[in-house]
């Protein structure tokens, strides 16, 4: 207990003289303090002045509904293009027309059958009237390095719209005959 005693003596005499410095050497602050006190301030900017709120008053009530369908479309013609919803479906109306490649051609008793690359890695033989795609496309003409077809698209007012499109040979090295 007794070395404690001293070590709190110690420590107070050691502290006094640090805080009794804190007190002195305060005139050069408060003689700072009066002299920015004497000196005029800066004008303060006036408030800026508000506009006065304006209501947006929403006139459109008359307008035509943006999510309904427009009283302007025409009606549905009949023009008779439709895709045949009675027959089966081919083997390569299962992928999408941009995923098929042609991969050459075949010659057999004067009627060329097309070498058809599938995405899931077969190839299979087509002729003119088989059908390509998932939008009803159908052949037209086979030529060495190309497949004309016609598909039947959808034409945005519940009808239907032809749409010719062709399948070209990307490498012609390829090609067989």
């Amino acid at each position: 207990m007794n070395a404690t005693r001293t070590l709190f003596f110690a420590l107070t005499a050691l502290t006094l003289p640090a805080l009794s410095g804190c007190t002195q050497g305060q005139n050069d602050l408060e003689s700072f303090v009066s002299e920015t006190m004497q000196k005029p301030g800066k004008p303060i900017p006036p408030i800026p002045q508000l506009k006065p709120y304006v209501p947006y008053i929403y006139s459109a009530f008359s307008s035509r509904d943006p999510f309904s369908v427009p009283e302007y479309v025409e009606e549905k013609v009949d023009n008779g293009i439709r895709p045949d919803s009675n027959r089966s479906k081919e083997p390569l109306e299962a992928f999408p027309l941009d995923g098929l490649n042609m991969m050459g051609i075949i010659q057999r008793s004067d009627r060329p059958e097309a070498l058809i690359g599938a995405p899931d890695n077969t190839i299979h033989t087509v002729v003119v009237g088989n059908y390509l795609g998932q939008n009803f496309g159908k052949i037209t003409d086979i030529q060495e390095t190309k497949i004309d077809l016609i598909e039947i698209l959808p034409d945005g007012n519940g009808g239907w719209m032809e749409k010719p499109a062709t399948i070209t040979m990307k490498d012609s090295g390829t090609q067989g005959k």
